[in-house]
């Protein structure tokens, strides 16, 4: 498998936030993306996922490219954004369990994840009693349950405590071993070596990097029927 950005480029607002953006991975690798804030960091990663539309450039995974199979692709994708996409009136477990149904994935992968994230004991608890960190645990946990082979992550460890950043760091590592790709936007240490994809430059005289966000609509009509108010980004099943 190998997952490829092409000189891709993101306008936000009328204004350039990044031109020239290329990388290529490979089954197994994980990498660090990495710029200042503002460098588009989060637009890149939400472009990736078929979320939002680049302005120009391309991006292609085991013959799937966007722009072009958006659908496909965002069945190959997960993204865990800022957001921990948390419902706050259900459990735990049923944070879970309604993700699982909306993926359709089998109902296993929900004790499982538990699990791997120590939130066994928690699960049947409402998640507005959880804290910050463990609602961020619940948030990546989502990952497991969807099974996508790529993952891309904005921030992951935010709220994490060092132990819990330990256990996600040696859960990207289990998905690259199992042949996944994982690309995160993170200054923390996450054990992914050497291999780092630098957001460049911003353009001269192109404003402000990071423009407010589109409206929800105007996201949907570029991503093929998919705003950013998706279940996929917020957990909102409604």
């Amino acid at each position: 498998m190998e997952f490829r950005a092409e000189t891709l480029a993101c306008r936000r607002a009328g204004r350039l936030v990044f031109e020239g953006l290329s990388f290529a991975l490979v089954s197994g690798q994980a990498a660090a993306l990495r710029g200042p804030n503002g460098s588009g960091k989060s637009s890149l990663l939400r472009i990736l996922a078929g979320l939002a539309p680049a302005a120009a450039g391309r991006a292609s995974l085991d013959g799937l490219t966007l722009p072009g199979d958006g659908e496909a692709w965002r069945e190959r994708v997960a993204l865990a954004g800022h957001l921990d996409a948390v419902k706050p009136a259900f459990t735990v477990r049923g944070n879970l369990a309604a993700w699982a149904a909306f993926h359709g994935a089998p109902a296993a992968r929900v004790d499982a994840a538990l699990e791997r994230f120590g939130l066994e004991r928690l699960a049947e608890d409402p998640a507005h009693w959880c804290s910050a960190g463990q609602k961020r645990r619940l948030g990546l946990a989502r990952l497991l349950v969807a099974a996508r082979p790529v993952w891309l992550l904005d921030e992951p460890t935010v709220s994490l405590d060092a132990a819990s950043t330990a256990v996600f760091a040696q859960v990207v590592r289990e998905h690259c071993a199992a042949g996944g790709i994982a690309l995160a936007a993170t200054h923390v240490d996450l054990g992914f070596g050497d291999a780092v994809v630098t957001m460049p430059g911003r353009p001269q005289g192109t404003g402000p990097a990071e423009p407010p966000a589109q409206p929800a609509g105007e996201a949907a009509g570029a991503s093929g029927g998919k705003s950013l108010d998706d279940p996929f980004l917020t957990g909102d099943w409604r």
